[in-house]
Protein backbone atom coordinates (compact mmCIF):
# COMPACT_ATOMS: atom_id res chain seq x y z
CA UNK A 1 0.00 0.00 0.00
CA UNK A 2 3.02 2.45 0.81
CA UNK A 3 4.25 1.55 -2.82
CA UNK A 4 0.50 2.45 -3.96
CA UNK A 5 0.52 5.67 -2.42
CA UNK A 6 4.00 6.82 -3.85
CA UNK A 7 2.86 5.98 -7.87
CA UNK A 8 -0.71 8.33 -6.92
CA UNK A 9 1.65 10.68 -6.15
CA UNK A 10 3.66 10.40 -9.41
CA UNK A 11 0.25 9.64 -11.31
CA UNK A 12 -2.23 11.99 -10.32
CA UNK A 13 -2.83 15.39 -9.80
CA UNK A 14 -4.45 14.38 -6.78
CA UNK A 15 -2.11 13.67 -4.59
CA UNK A 16 1.02 15.16 -3.29
CA UNK A 17 4.46 15.03 -1.93
CA UNK A 18 5.24 15.77 2.06
CA UNK A 19 8.49 16.90 1.56
CA UNK A 20 10.38 18.50 -1.52
CA UNK A 21 13.81 19.82 -1.12
CA UNK A 22 14.47 22.32 -3.35
CA UNK A 23 17.49 23.89 -5.32
CA UNK A 24 20.21 21.57 -3.96
CA UNK A 25 23.23 19.49 -5.71
CA UNK A 26 22.08 15.83 -5.82
CA UNK A 27 25.61 13.69 -5.39
CA UNK A 28 24.26 10.65 -7.76
CA UNK A 29 26.31 7.43 -6.83
CA UNK A 30 24.46 5.53 -9.78
CA UNK A 31 26.63 7.75 -12.08
CA UNK A 32 29.38 9.30 -10.24
CA UNK A 33 28.46 13.24 -10.80
CA UNK A 34 26.94 16.18 -9.31
CA UNK A 35 23.77 17.81 -10.44
CA UNK A 36 20.92 20.32 -9.80
CA UNK A 37 18.02 18.61 -8.86
CA UNK A 38 15.15 18.31 -6.36
CA UNK A 39 14.50 15.35 -3.92
CA UNK A 40 10.29 14.98 -3.55
CA UNK A 41 9.64 12.53 -0.44
CA UNK A 42 6.68 10.74 0.66
CA UNK A 43 5.90 8.88 3.85
CA UNK A 44 9.76 7.47 4.54
CA UNK A 45 10.52 7.08 0.57
CA UNK A 46 11.91 9.02 -2.13
CA UNK A 47 9.27 9.95 -4.97
CA UNK A 48 11.10 11.42 -7.32
CA UNK A 49 14.54 12.99 -7.78
CA UNK A 50 14.50 15.60 -10.48
CA UNK A 51 12.06 18.37 -11.28
CA UNK A 52 9.34 18.44 -8.91
CA UNK A 53 7.31 21.16 -8.79
CA UNK A 54 3.94 19.43 -9.81
CA UNK A 55 4.42 17.30 -7.04
CA UNK A 56 3.92 20.53 -4.79
CA UNK A 57 0.51 20.84 -3.22
CA UNK A 58 -0.77 23.64 -0.39
CA UNK A 59 0.84 20.96 2.50
CA UNK A 60 3.88 19.86 1.09
CA UNK A 61 6.44 21.37 3.01
CA UNK A 62 9.07 22.69 0.70
CA UNK A 63 12.59 23.28 1.86
CA UNK A 64 15.43 25.20 0.86
CA UNK A 65 18.66 24.00 0.62
CA UNK A 66 20.33 25.85 -2.18
CA UNK A 67 24.02 25.68 -2.37
CA UNK A 68 23.83 22.20 -0.07
CA UNK A 69 24.93 18.93 -1.28
CA UNK A 70 22.37 16.23 -0.80
CA UNK A 71 23.82 12.67 -0.31
CA UNK A 72 22.56 8.81 0.59
CA UNK A 73 22.48 8.52 4.32
CA UNK A 74 26.21 6.96 5.13
CA UNK A 75 26.56 3.29 6.14
CA UNK A 76 29.45 2.26 9.00
CA UNK A 77 30.31 -0.99 7.37
CA UNK A 78 32.54 -2.53 10.13
CA UNK A 79 31.98 -1.58 13.56
CA UNK A 80 31.79 -2.75 17.46
CA UNK A 81 29.43 -0.89 19.80
CA UNK A 82 31.65 -2.37 22.39
CA UNK A 83 34.67 -0.48 21.84
CA UNK A 84 32.87 3.06 22.10
CA UNK A 85 31.39 1.31 25.34
CA UNK A 86 28.41 2.78 24.56
CA UNK A 87 24.74 0.99 23.62
CA UNK A 88 23.51 1.36 20.40
CA UNK A 89 21.14 3.97 21.53
CA UNK A 90 24.21 6.47 22.87
CA UNK A 91 26.23 5.29 19.57
CA UNK A 92 23.48 6.28 17.49
CA UNK A 93 22.77 9.53 19.62
CA UNK A 94 26.34 10.76 18.43
CA UNK A 95 26.72 9.72 14.99
CA UNK A 96 23.22 10.32 13.50
CA UNK A 97 23.47 14.23 13.32
CA UNK A 98 26.93 13.68 11.44
CA UNK A 99 24.68 12.03 8.78
CA UNK A 100 25.33 7.82 9.67
CA UNK A 101 22.21 6.51 9.26
CA UNK A 102 23.09 2.68 8.60
CA UNK A 103 25.24 0.68 11.21
CA UNK A 104 26.37 -2.83 10.65
CA UNK A 105 28.11 -4.03 13.71
CA UNK A 106 29.57 -6.47 15.03
CA UNK A 107 28.77 -8.02 18.40
CA UNK A 108 31.85 -10.12 18.54
CA UNK A 109 32.91 -8.59 21.62
CA UNK A 110 29.55 -9.14 23.75
CA UNK A 111 29.49 -12.60 22.21
CA UNK A 112 33.22 -13.86 23.73
CA UNK A 113 31.79 -12.40 27.11
CA UNK A 114 28.27 -13.45 27.38
CA UNK A 115 27.53 -16.02 23.79
CA UNK A 116 24.14 -15.89 22.93
CA UNK A 117 22.08 -13.88 25.82
CA UNK A 118 24.76 -10.94 25.09
CA UNK A 119 24.06 -11.20 21.42
CA UNK A 120 20.58 -11.78 21.75
CA UNK A 121 20.19 -8.17 23.92
CA UNK A 122 22.07 -6.60 21.64
CA UNK A 123 19.67 -7.60 18.46
CA UNK A 124 16.78 -6.72 20.54
CA UNK A 125 18.26 -3.18 21.62
CA UNK A 126 18.95 -2.82 17.31
CA UNK A 127 15.08 -2.65 16.83
CA UNK A 128 14.33 0.20 18.88
CA UNK A 129 16.62 3.05 17.51
CA UNK A 130 15.13 5.33 14.91
CA UNK A 131 18.35 4.74 12.10
CA UNK A 132 19.43 1.17 10.83
CA UNK A 133 21.16 -1.18 12.76
CA UNK A 134 22.21 -4.56 11.20
CA UNK A 135 24.25 -7.17 12.99
CA UNK A 136 26.83 -9.81 11.61
CA UNK A 137 27.47 -12.33 14.52
CA UNK A 138 30.71 -14.46 15.34
CA UNK A 139 30.35 -18.13 14.04
CA UNK A 140 33.49 -19.28 16.61
CA UNK A 141 34.64 -17.84 20.16
CA UNK A 142 37.53 -17.52 21.15
CA UNK A 143 38.85 -16.79 18.00
CA UNK A 144 41.93 -19.36 18.79
CA UNK A 145 41.16 -22.09 21.01
CA UNK A 146 43.76 -23.48 23.24
CA UNK A 147 45.81 -19.80 23.18
CA UNK A 148 42.71 -17.87 25.04
CA UNK A 149 39.61 -18.19 27.10
CA UNK A 150 35.95 -16.81 26.40
CA UNK A 151 33.21 -16.09 28.55
CA UNK A 152 31.31 -18.82 26.04
CA UNK A 153 32.08 -21.10 22.95
CA UNK A 154 30.21 -19.96 19.92
CA UNK A 155 30.27 -22.39 17.35
CA UNK A 156 28.55 -23.80 14.90
CA UNK A 157 25.98 -25.49 17.16
CA UNK A 158 24.27 -21.89 17.73
CA UNK A 159 23.97 -20.81 14.30
CA UNK A 160 20.37 -21.94 14.16
CA UNK A 161 19.48 -19.86 17.03
CA UNK A 162 21.92 -16.77 16.92
CA UNK A 163 21.13 -15.99 12.83
CA UNK A 164 17.54 -16.11 13.62
CA UNK A 165 18.31 -13.18 15.65
CA UNK A 166 16.34 -9.96 14.82
CA UNK A 167 18.56 -7.66 12.82
CA UNK A 168 21.02 -10.75 12.17
CA UNK A 169 21.86 -10.54 8.48
CA UNK A 170 25.31 -12.50 8.69
CA UNK A 171 28.00 -13.64 10.10
CA UNK A 172 30.57 -11.22 11.26
CA UNK A 173 34.90 -11.33 10.82
CA UNK A 174 36.28 -14.97 10.41
CA UNK A 175 38.95 -14.32 12.50
CA UNK A 176 39.13 -18.07 13.30
CA UNK A 177 41.03 -18.48 10.10
CA UNK A 178 42.94 -15.55 9.97
CA UNK A 179 45.89 -16.99 10.42
CA UNK A 180 45.12 -19.63 7.62
CA UNK A 181 48.44 -21.99 7.61
CA UNK A 182 48.87 -22.29 11.13
CA UNK A 183 45.07 -23.15 11.84
CA UNK A 184 45.29 -25.80 9.15
CA UNK A 185 48.18 -27.24 10.17
CA UNK A 186 47.12 -27.06 14.17
CA UNK A 187 43.55 -27.08 14.40
CA UNK A 188 41.94 -28.21 11.15
CA UNK A 189 38.79 -29.04 13.30
CA UNK A 190 37.83 -25.35 13.25
CA UNK A 191 37.78 -25.04 9.40
CA UNK A 192 35.59 -27.35 9.20
CA UNK A 193 33.01 -26.39 11.99
CA UNK A 194 33.52 -22.41 10.44
CA UNK A 195 32.50 -23.99 7.04
CA UNK A 196 29.47 -25.60 8.29
CA UNK A 197 28.53 -22.13 9.77
CA UNK A 198 29.20 -20.34 6.44
CA UNK A 199 27.34 -22.99 4.28
CA UNK A 200 24.47 -21.91 6.57
CA UNK A 201 24.57 -18.56 6.42
CA UNK A 202 24.66 -19.11 3.17
CA UNK A 203 22.38 -20.95 2.46
CA UNK A 204 19.65 -18.34 4.33
CA UNK A 205 20.81 -15.32 2.33
CA UNK A 206 23.46 -14.07 4.32
CA UNK A 207 26.55 -12.36 4.25
CA UNK A 208 30.25 -13.65 5.62
CA UNK A 209 32.02 -11.26 6.49
CA UNK A 210 36.33 -11.91 5.88
CA UNK A 211 39.40 -11.24 8.21
CA UNK A 212 42.89 -11.37 6.61
CA UNK A 213 44.99 -9.83 7.91
CA UNK A 214 48.50 -10.17 5.87
CA UNK A 215 47.12 -12.99 3.93
CA UNK A 216 48.57 -13.90 0.18
CA UNK A 217 48.46 -16.23 -2.57
CA UNK A 218 46.76 -19.31 -1.70
CA UNK A 219 46.38 -18.27 2.13
CA UNK A 220 44.34 -15.47 1.38
CA UNK A 221 42.28 -18.08 -1.64
CA UNK A 222 41.29 -20.69 1.19
CA UNK A 223 40.39 -17.90 3.62
CA UNK A 224 37.55 -16.32 0.56
CA UNK A 225 36.60 -19.75 -0.02
CA UNK A 226 36.10 -20.68 3.88
CA UNK A 227 33.83 -17.75 3.22
CA UNK A 228 31.43 -18.98 1.09
CA UNK A 229 33.24 -16.88 -2.15
CA UNK A 230 32.13 -13.18 -0.98
CA UNK A 231 34.52 -12.24 1.14
CA UNK A 232 35.56 -8.92 2.85
CA UNK A 233 38.57 -7.66 5.12
CA UNK A 234 38.84 -4.99 7.09
CA UNK A 235 42.57 -5.69 8.35
CA UNK A 236 44.01 -4.74 5.02
CA UNK A 237 47.30 -2.61 6.34
CA UNK A 238 49.30 -2.03 3.13
CA UNK A 239 48.68 -1.04 -0.63
CA UNK A 240 50.54 -4.48 -1.45
CA UNK A 241 47.29 -6.21 0.67
CA UNK A 242 44.70 -3.79 -0.64
CA UNK A 243 45.77 -4.36 -4.43
CA UNK A 244 46.01 -8.03 -3.94
CA UNK A 245 43.08 -8.63 -2.52
CA UNK A 246 41.10 -6.26 -4.79
CA UNK A 247 42.36 -8.54 -7.58
CA UNK A 248 41.36 -11.63 -5.97
CA UNK A 249 37.63 -10.15 -5.83
CA UNK A 250 37.59 -9.08 -1.98
CA UNK A 251 35.79 -6.15 -0.75
CA UNK A 252 37.92 -4.44 0.97
CA UNK A 253 37.31 -2.89 4.20
CA UNK A 254 39.56 0.39 4.54
CA UNK A 255 39.62 1.33 8.11
CA UNK A 256 40.01 4.27 9.72
CA UNK A 257 39.08 4.44 13.70
CA UNK A 258 40.07 6.17 16.54
CA UNK A 259 43.45 3.95 17.07
CA UNK A 260 43.45 1.62 13.81
CA UNK A 261 43.93 4.20 10.76
CA UNK A 262 44.89 1.97 7.86
CA UNK A 263 42.92 3.94 5.14
CA UNK A 264 45.55 6.17 3.84
CA UNK A 265 47.72 3.29 3.08
CA UNK A 266 44.99 1.31 1.19
CA UNK A 267 44.04 4.12 -1.08
CA UNK A 268 47.05 4.01 -3.06
CA UNK A 269 45.40 1.05 -4.55
CA UNK A 270 42.94 3.42 -6.21
CA UNK A 271 45.08 7.02 -6.37
CA UNK A 272 48.11 5.11 -7.30
CA UNK A 273 47.09 2.09 -9.52
CA UNK A 274 44.04 3.42 -10.85
CA UNK A 275 42.11 0.19 -9.53
CA UNK A 276 38.45 0.32 -9.60
CA UNK A 277 36.61 1.34 -6.47
CA UNK A 278 33.50 -0.18 -6.10
CA UNK A 279 34.82 -2.94 -4.09
CA UNK A 280 36.61 -0.15 -1.37
CA UNK A 281 34.47 0.38 1.61
CA UNK A 282 35.29 2.83 3.80
CA UNK A 283 34.74 1.34 7.70
CA UNK A 284 35.78 2.58 11.36
CA UNK A 285 35.89 -0.81 13.43
CA UNK A 286 36.41 1.15 16.73
CA UNK A 287 35.40 4.86 17.40
CA UNK A 288 35.96 6.06 20.65
CA UNK A 289 32.51 8.47 22.36
CA UNK A 290 34.55 11.50 21.83
CA UNK A 291 35.90 11.36 18.43
CA UNK A 292 32.00 10.60 17.70
CA UNK A 293 30.97 13.70 19.10
CA UNK A 294 34.35 16.01 18.96
CA UNK A 295 34.70 14.45 15.02
CA UNK A 296 31.99 12.95 13.59
CA UNK A 297 31.33 9.93 12.49
CA UNK A 298 31.49 8.21 8.35
CA UNK A 299 31.35 12.29 7.60
CA UNK A 300 35.29 12.58 9.03
CA UNK A 301 36.40 9.44 7.41
CA UNK A 302 35.37 10.46 3.81
CA UNK A 303 36.80 13.85 4.56
CA UNK A 304 40.29 12.18 5.28
CA UNK A 305 39.69 9.85 2.36
CA UNK A 306 39.18 12.93 -0.05
CA UNK A 307 42.26 14.66 1.58
CA UNK A 308 43.93 11.33 0.04
CA UNK A 309 43.54 12.51 -3.27
CA UNK A 310 40.09 11.29 -4.38
CA UNK A 311 37.30 12.54 -5.92
CA UNK A 312 34.36 13.34 -3.19
CA UNK A 313 31.74 11.65 -4.75
CA UNK A 314 33.71 8.62 -5.34
CA UNK A 315 34.60 8.96 -1.40
CA UNK A 316 30.74 8.91 -0.86
CA UNK A 317 30.23 5.75 -3.15
CA UNK A 318 32.38 4.20 -0.30
CA UNK A 319 30.21 4.68 2.46
CA UNK A 320 26.73 4.79 0.71
CA UNK A 321 26.55 2.43 -2.76
CA UNK A 322 29.95 0.18 -2.40
CA UNK A 323 28.33 -0.79 1.46
CA UNK A 324 25.04 -1.38 0.12
CA UNK A 325 25.71 -3.71 -2.47
CA UNK A 326 27.88 -5.42 -0.70
CA UNK A 327 25.32 -6.54 1.79
CA UNK A 328 22.36 -6.20 -0.09
CA UNK A 329 20.79 -3.58 1.21
CA UNK A 330 18.66 -2.49 -1.19
CA UNK A 331 16.63 0.19 -0.06
CA UNK A 332 19.59 2.23 1.89
CA UNK A 333 22.76 3.51 -0.16
CA UNK A 334 21.62 5.92 -3.24
CA UNK A 335 18.79 8.89 -3.97
CA UNK A 336 16.76 7.26 -6.20
CA UNK A 337 12.57 6.55 -6.35
CA UNK A 338 11.37 3.84 -4.35
CA UNK A 339 14.59 3.58 -1.69
CA UNK A 340 14.34 5.55 1.78
CA UNK A 341 14.77 8.93 2.59
CA UNK A 342 17.85 8.89 4.56
CA UNK A 343 19.60 11.74 3.28
CA UNK A 344 22.64 13.67 4.64
CA UNK A 345 22.51 17.53 3.31
CA UNK A 346 25.94 19.04 3.11
CA UNK A 347 26.95 22.65 3.70
CA UNK A 348 30.61 22.19 2.78
CA UNK A 349 31.74 18.95 0.32
CA UNK A 350 35.44 18.29 0.70
CA UNK A 351 34.96 19.24 4.72
CA UNK A 352 31.94 16.83 4.79
CA UNK A 353 30.47 19.64 7.03
CA UNK A 354 27.01 17.83 7.53
CA UNK A 355 24.02 20.71 8.01
CA UNK A 356 20.96 18.22 8.33
CA UNK A 357 20.18 14.72 8.46
CA UNK A 358 16.66 13.79 6.96
CA UNK A 359 15.71 9.43 8.47
CA UNK A 360 13.58 7.64 6.77
CA UNK A 361 11.71 11.04 5.54
CA UNK A 362 12.18 12.72 8.56
CA UNK A 363 14.47 15.73 9.89
CA UNK A 364 16.26 14.14 12.88
CA UNK A 365 18.97 16.37 12.86
CA UNK A 366 19.96 19.96 11.87
CA UNK A 367 23.42 21.34 12.79
CA UNK A 368 25.00 19.07 14.47
CA UNK A 369 21.50 18.39 17.11
CA UNK A 370 19.35 15.51 17.54
CA UNK A 371 16.00 16.56 16.90
CA UNK A 372 14.49 13.64 17.98
CA UNK A 373 13.93 11.55 21.41
CA UNK A 374 16.01 8.54 21.50
CA UNK A 375 14.66 5.14 23.32
CA UNK A 376 15.73 3.69 26.50
CA UNK A 377 16.60 0.46 26.44
CA UNK A 378 17.58 -1.49 29.91
CA UNK A 379 19.62 -4.55 29.38
CA UNK A 380 18.89 -7.33 31.32
CA UNK A 381 20.40 -8.29 34.43
CA UNK A 382 21.75 -11.61 33.20
CA UNK A 383 24.08 -9.57 31.11
CA UNK A 384 25.12 -7.81 33.98
CA UNK A 385 27.57 -10.42 35.50
CA UNK A 386 30.13 -11.39 33.50
CA UNK A 387 33.51 -11.01 35.61
CA UNK A 388 33.10 -14.21 37.98
CA UNK A 389 36.49 -14.46 39.56
CA UNK A 390 38.30 -13.84 43.04
CA UNK A 391 40.35 -11.04 43.52
CA UNK A 392 43.83 -11.91 43.01
CA UNK A 393 47.05 -10.65 45.15
CA UNK A 394 50.73 -9.46 44.07
CA UNK A 395 51.85 -12.72 44.44
CA UNK A 396 49.57 -13.75 41.43
CA UNK A 397 51.41 -11.75 39.04
CA UNK A 398 55.26 -11.68 39.37
CA UNK A 399 57.46 -13.27 37.06
CA UNK A 400 59.75 -15.38 38.63
CA UNK A 401 63.76 -14.92 37.57
CA UNK A 402 67.37 -15.89 38.92
CA UNK A 403 70.33 -13.52 38.68
CA UNK A 404 70.93 -9.84 38.83
CA UNK A 405 69.74 -9.17 34.92
CA UNK A 406 67.46 -11.48 32.84
CA UNK A 407 66.83 -11.30 29.00
CA UNK A 408 62.81 -11.05 28.68
CA UNK A 409 60.24 -10.87 26.05
CA UNK A 410 58.49 -7.70 24.98
CA UNK A 411 55.44 -6.74 23.36
CA UNK A 412 56.05 -4.00 21.05
CA UNK A 413 52.68 -1.37 20.80
CA UNK A 414 52.44 0.26 17.39
CA UNK A 415 50.75 3.76 17.46
CA UNK A 416 47.05 3.56 15.53
CA UNK A 417 48.20 0.05 14.54
CA UNK A 418 46.16 -3.29 15.99
CA UNK A 419 49.44 -5.34 14.66
CA UNK A 420 52.21 -5.28 17.08
CA UNK A 421 56.07 -6.32 17.22
CA UNK A 422 58.05 -8.33 19.52
CA UNK A 423 61.75 -7.13 21.32
CA UNK A 424 63.66 -8.51 23.69
CA UNK A 425 65.17 -6.38 26.59
CA UNK A 426 67.21 -6.60 30.07
CA UNK A 427 65.18 -6.35 33.03
CA UNK A 428 66.62 -5.94 36.80
CA UNK A 429 65.98 -8.99 38.99
CA UNK A 430 65.05 -8.78 42.38
CA UNK A 431 64.45 -11.16 45.28
CA UNK A 432 64.14 -13.61 42.69
CA UNK A 433 61.20 -11.18 40.49
CA UNK A 434 61.81 -9.75 36.85
CA UNK A 435 61.35 -6.39 37.52
CA UNK A 436 59.71 -3.70 34.60
CA UNK A 437 62.76 -1.34 34.00
CA UNK A 438 60.65 2.02 33.69
CA UNK A 439 63.52 4.47 32.29
CA UNK A 440 63.45 2.13 29.52
CA UNK A 441 59.55 1.85 29.27
CA UNK A 442 59.58 -1.70 29.67
CA UNK A 443 56.53 -2.54 31.30
CA UNK A 444 54.93 -5.40 32.95
CA UNK A 445 51.47 -6.36 31.11
CA UNK A 446 49.12 -9.23 32.51
CA UNK A 447 45.77 -10.67 30.99
CA UNK A 448 43.81 -11.97 34.16
CA UNK A 449 40.69 -14.46 33.01
CA UNK A 450 37.58 -13.02 34.76
CA UNK A 451 34.76 -16.13 33.93
CA UNK A 452 35.94 -18.29 36.32
CA UNK A 453 36.57 -20.80 33.88
CA UNK A 454 40.12 -21.66 34.87
CA UNK A 455 41.75 -18.14 37.03
CA UNK A 456 44.74 -17.98 34.28
CA UNK A 457 46.96 -15.01 34.28
CA UNK A 458 48.72 -14.53 31.23
CA UNK A 459 52.57 -12.48 31.90
CA UNK A 460 54.73 -10.76 29.64
CA UNK A 461 56.41 -7.32 29.10
CA UNK A 462 55.18 -4.52 27.01
CA UNK A 463 56.95 -1.30 25.43
CA UNK A 464 55.17 1.83 23.67
CA UNK A 465 52.69 3.29 26.93
CA UNK A 466 56.03 5.70 28.59
CA UNK A 467 54.18 4.84 32.40
CA UNK A 468 56.53 6.63 35.25
CA UNK A 469 54.27 5.91 37.29
CA UNK A 470 51.27 3.88 38.76
CA UNK A 471 48.79 1.09 36.40
CA UNK A 472 45.81 0.53 34.63
CA UNK A 473 43.07 -2.24 34.38
CA UNK A 474 40.19 -2.38 31.96
CA UNK A 475 38.24 -5.47 31.47
CA UNK A 476 38.22 -4.33 27.76
CA UNK A 477 40.39 -6.95 25.90
CA UNK A 478 40.15 -8.04 22.19
CA UNK A 479 38.72 -10.51 21.66
CA UNK A 480 37.88 -12.45 24.74
CA UNK A 481 37.72 -9.75 26.93
CA UNK A 482 39.44 -10.65 30.03
CA UNK A 483 40.94 -8.37 32.59
CA UNK A 484 44.08 -6.77 30.80
CA UNK A 485 46.43 -4.21 32.70
CA UNK A 486 49.94 -2.76 32.43
CA UNK A 487 51.99 -1.07 35.08
CA UNK A 488 55.04 0.39 36.88
CA UNK A 489 54.57 -2.23 39.95
CA UNK A 490 52.62 -5.20 40.98
CA UNK A 491 51.24 -3.19 44.16
CA UNK A 492 48.92 -0.51 41.79
CA UNK A 493 48.72 -3.54 39.25
CA UNK A 494 47.22 -6.08 41.58
CA UNK A 495 44.81 -2.66 43.18
CA UNK A 496 43.58 -1.79 39.21
CA UNK A 497 42.84 -5.31 38.50
CA UNK A 498 40.59 -6.04 41.79
CA UNK A 499 39.03 -2.94 41.32
CA UNK A 500 38.26 -4.00 37.68
CA UNK A 501 36.80 -7.42 39.69
CA UNK A 502 35.01 -5.21 42.44
CA UNK A 503 33.17 -3.16 39.65
CA UNK A 504 32.28 -6.04 37.46
CA UNK A 505 33.99 -5.01 34.85
CA UNK A 506 35.27 -1.76 34.19
CA UNK A 507 38.48 0.90 33.86
CA UNK A 508 40.48 1.64 36.92
CA UNK A 509 43.57 3.68 37.33
CA UNK A 510 45.37 3.28 40.28
CA UNK A 511 48.37 5.02 41.44
CA UNK A 512 50.23 4.72 44.92
CA UNK A 513 48.21 1.83 45.95
CA UNK A 514 45.01 3.48 45.57
CA UNK A 515 41.97 4.02 42.68
CA UNK A 516 42.30 7.57 41.45
CA UNK A 517 40.19 7.11 38.68
CA UNK A 518 37.73 4.99 37.46
CA UNK A 519 34.57 3.68 34.88
CA UNK A 520 32.03 0.94 35.43
CA UNK A 521 30.71 -0.92 32.51
CA UNK A 522 28.62 -3.25 33.72
CA UNK A 523 27.35 -4.57 30.61
CA UNK A 524 29.33 -7.35 29.51
CA UNK A 525 31.85 -5.59 31.34
CA UNK A 526 32.40 -3.31 28.03
CA UNK A 527 29.32 -1.20 27.71
CA UNK A 528 27.78 1.29 30.03
CA UNK A 529 23.84 1.64 30.16
CA UNK A 530 24.09 4.00 32.83
CA UNK A 531 25.57 7.42 30.76
CA UNK A 532 24.46 9.22 27.76
CA UNK A 533 27.27 9.08 24.68
CA UNK A 534 28.68 12.83 25.88
CA UNK A 535 28.75 11.55 29.22
CA UNK A 536 30.88 8.86 28.28
CA UNK A 537 32.88 11.17 26.55
CA UNK A 538 33.87 13.27 29.08
CA UNK A 539 34.74 10.30 31.32
CA UNK A 540 36.75 8.49 29.04
CA UNK A 541 38.57 12.05 28.00
CA UNK A 542 39.28 12.63 32.07
CA UNK A 543 40.65 9.24 32.36
CA UNK A 544 42.70 9.50 29.60
CA UNK A 545 44.52 12.64 30.97
CA UNK A 546 44.80 11.27 34.52
CA UNK A 547 46.58 8.54 33.05
CA UNK A 548 48.74 10.75 30.88
CA UNK A 549 49.33 13.48 33.35
CA UNK A 550 49.68 11.36 36.54
CA UNK A 551 51.03 8.36 35.09
CA UNK A 552 53.06 9.97 32.21
CA UNK A 553 51.55 7.85 29.51
CA UNK A 554 52.78 8.87 25.83
CA UNK A 555 50.31 6.97 23.65
CA UNK A 556 46.80 8.71 22.84
CA UNK A 557 43.35 6.51 23.24
CA UNK A 558 45.69 4.14 25.96
CA UNK A 559 42.11 2.13 26.80
CA UNK A 560 41.91 0.87 22.92
CA UNK A 561 45.19 1.04 22.48
CA UNK A 562 46.14 -1.53 25.83
CA UNK A 563 42.75 -3.38 24.64
CA UNK A 564 44.20 -4.61 21.44
CA UNK A 565 47.17 -5.89 22.70
CA UNK A 566 44.87 -8.94 23.23
CA UNK A 567 44.07 -9.56 20.16
CA UNK A 568 45.59 -13.22 19.75
CA UNK A 569 44.78 -13.14 15.59
CA UNK A 570 46.40 -9.84 14.50
CA UNK A 571 50.35 -10.07 14.27
CA UNK A 572 53.08 -10.27 15.94
CA UNK A 573 53.19 -10.79 19.52
CA UNK A 574 49.77 -10.56 22.01
CA UNK A 575 49.21 -11.78 24.93
CA UNK A 576 45.53 -13.79 27.14
CA UNK A 577 45.02 -15.54 30.01
CA UNK A 578 47.54 -17.97 28.51
CA UNK A 579 50.48 -16.25 28.33
CA UNK A 580 52.63 -13.86 25.38
CA UNK A 581 50.96 -15.51 22.21
CA UNK A 582 53.05 -15.56 19.21
CA UNK A 583 50.36 -15.29 16.45
CA UNK A 584 52.08 -15.86 13.38
CA UNK A 585 53.52 -19.04 14.89
CA UNK A 586 50.18 -20.05 17.12
CA UNK A 587 52.00 -20.89 20.26
CA UNK A 588 52.30 -19.72 23.67
CA UNK A 589 56.07 -18.24 24.41
CA UNK A 590 57.37 -17.73 27.64
CA UNK A 591 58.24 -14.09 28.93
CA UNK A 592 62.09 -15.03 29.65
CA UNK A 593 64.41 -15.77 27.34
CA UNK A 594 66.56 -18.76 28.73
Amino acid sequence: MEYRQLVDVLMSDQHFADIVLTGGHVINVLTREIYSADIAIKGKYILLVGDSNSLIGSKTIVVDVADRFLAPGFIDSHMHFESSMLTITEFSRLSIPSGTTTLVADPHEIGNALGPIGMKAMAIEASTVPNHVHLVVPALTPDCPGLETAGYDVNSKDMEEILNYPNVIGIGELQGFSNAKHVYNHTPEIITDLIASTIYAKSMGKVIDGNAPELFGSELAAHIIATGGKCSCHETTTKEECVEKLRQGVYVFMREGSTQRNMAECIRAVTEEGFDSRRCILATDDMVAEDLEKLGHMNEIVKRTIAEGVDPVEAIQMVTINPATYFGLEDVGVLSPGKLADIAIISDLREMKVEAVFLEGKLVASKGKLLIDMPKYTYPEEVKCSVKRLPIDEEDLKIYADGREVEVRCIELIPDQNLSGSLEAKVRVQSGMALPDIDNDVLQIVCVERYGRNENIGKAFVKGFGLKHGAFAESVAHDTHNIIAVGTNLKDMTEAINHVIKMNGGIAVSKGGKIIEELRLPVGGLITDELTGPEVSRRISNLEMVVKEQLGCKVHAPFMHLSFLALSTSPKWKITDMGLIDVNNFKVLPPLIK
